[in-house]
C-alpha cells in the first residue's frame, strides 16, 4: 500500500528517529493533499479518564485511561469511536472509516447512548503538512498497512506493533521479529 488515507495504520519502522514515535502505531483519521493527523494507538498514560473527562469516565473502552495521541496539541483530547451499527449515526459523530469515527466530546453523553461499541480518548495527535508524510513514508520512516477495527480499542496495546506486522502479507510480518534493540541482540 503507498497511499495513505483515513483509517490507515503507520507504524514506525527503525528508520524513525524522532524519539515521539519510536515504536508507535498510528491510526490516520484524516489525510489528503493537505497533510494527514492522527494519533498513536499504543501509548496509554496513567491519567484516568474519569480524573480529567468525568462525564465520559462509564463510556471509554478498558483501559479507562487517557492515551498519548502525539506531540501535537497535548492539551485538548480527541474522541476516537466506533458506532454498533453504521446506519443509526448519533449527534455529536463523525465518520472516519465505516464504522469508525470521531466523537465531538462537548457532545452530551447520553445522546450517544447505546450508539457506541467503543471509545478511546487521546490527548494530543500527530499532525503532518502537506506532503510531509508522503516524504517519511517514501524515505523509509513509516510502514503503511491496513487497520482492522478493534486496533483502537484494544485493552493491551504493548504487543500491537508486533501484532499488526505479524499479520501483514510477505516479507513484511518478518519485521516484526526484530528487536526494540538491536544492540542487545
Amino acid at each position: 500500500m503507498s497511499e495513505a488515507r483515513a483509517g490507515m495504520l503507520l507504524l514506525a519502522t527503525p528508520a524513525l528517529v524522532d524519539p515521539n514515535f519510536a515504536d508507535t502505531v498510528v491510526l490516520l483519521l484524516d489525510a489528503d493533499e493537505q497533510g494527514a493527523l492522527g494519533v498513536v494507538l499504543n501509548r496509554p498514560s496513567p491519567v484516568r479518564v474519569h480524573d480529567v473527562l468525568d462525564a465520559w469516565a462509564d463510556v471509554v473502552t478498558d483501559p479507562d485511561v487517557l492515551f498519548h495521541g502525539g506531540p501535537v496539541g497535548a492539551d485538548g483530547a480527541l474522541a476516537v469511536a466506533l458506532l454498533r451499527d453504521a446506519a443509526d449515526v448519533p449527534v455529536g459523530f463523525r465518520g472516519v472509516d465505516g464504522r469508525l469515527g470521531l466523537v465531538d466530546l462537548d457532545t452530551p453523553v447520553e445522546l450517544l447512548e447505546g450508539s457506541l461499541a467503543g471509545l478511546r480518548i487521546f490527548a494530543g495527535y500527530a499532525g503532518w503538512g502537506a506532503g510531509q508524510l508522503d516524504g517519511e513514508i517514501a524515505e523509509g520512516s513509516w510502514y503503511l498497512v491496513p487497520a482492522e477495527t478493534s486496533d483502537a480499542f484494544l485493552a493491551d496495546t504493548v504487543d500491537l506493533w508486533r501484532d499488526v506486522l505479524r499479520r501483514q502479507p510477505g516479507d513484511l510480518a518478518w519485521h516484526s521479529t526484530r528487536p526494540f534493540d538491536p544492540e542487545l541482540n
